[in-house]
């Protein structure tokens, strides 16, 4: 399957064009969560979990005080491939696996997971995955978007808020130390018009899905008074006792 760099959910920095502001706007957020993570790590061996081209986890290797070795992990063949050939090299390997599946028997002393959590069907059995392989004062370090999503992406499955997925690290034994806030205006003039070419994917026929799912309308309506036109998301550090 090819990399597909205009994708709502793929970023190839090399690939972005100049009038793609909304993929520009969306790199600067990531590259600022993993700034984030590399801050949080403590020494040792890293995991980066869906690590789509690999310009992350490169990111996690240099930057991070005291990593010995980072591996990033994507279910794509072909964003492995480009992460090897682009971003590989001393420090970082890369790795084909499904996210959910995943499982390594030596562990890691910090798990970066990114962008992931709101893609899967059963986000708190993930999380209980990452954690089972986090080393005793291991940090665990995961972002989700905070305002609905679900309404627009069609490839995301849940929609969080602040408290429930703090609550979900809680019952891990997990705790934060550290957070990341984050907004991101939504370009409603661009979405409307579908005027760059990963707004493409953006869910069709949308009020014909609110009419199918009003629960999803209400929290759209309940965000948008609350926080206007804008995409929030936090990104959270966690040790695990």
């Amino acid at each position: 399957m090819p990399l597909a760099p205009d994708s709502l959910e793929r970023l190839v920095p090399d690939a972005l064009e100049p009038g793609d502001a909304t993929g520009r706007a969306t790199l600067r957020l990531h590259l600022e969560r993993y700034e984030f993570a590399a801050r949080c790590l403590v020494p040792g061996r890293v995991l980066d979990i869906a690590c789509g081209v690999g310009y992350g986890t490169r990111l996690l290797a240099d930057r991070g005080a005291g990593v010995r070795g980072v591996l990033g992990v994507d279910r794509s063949e072909a964003a492995v491939a480009y992460a090897q050939s682009r971003y590989g090299g001393a420090g970082v390997a890369f790795r084909v696996a499904d996210a959910f599946a995943f499982r390594d028997a030596e562990g890691f002393d910090s798990i970066v997971s990114l962008e992931t959590i709101e893609h899967l069907e059963d986000p708190s059995r993930f999380l209980a995955g990452l954690a089972a392989m986090l080393r005793p004062g291991g940090v665990l370090i995961a972002s989700v978007p905070t305002t609905p999503s679900v309404d627009l992406n069609p490839h995301h499955r849940h929609d969080f808020n602040e408290r429930g997925f703090r609550r979900m690290l809680a019952a891990l034994a997990l705790t934060p130390f550290e957070a990341l806030q984050q907004v991101q205006p939504v370009p409603l003039g661009a979405v409307l018009r579908r005027s760059e070419a990963r707004m493409s994917e953006l869910r069709p026929q949308l009020f014909a899905y609110y009419a199918r799912h009003p629960g999803s309308a209400l929290r759209r309506v309940w965000s948008t008074l609350r926080h206007g036109l804008a995409n929030h998301y936090l990104t959270l550090a966690a040790r695990r006792g």
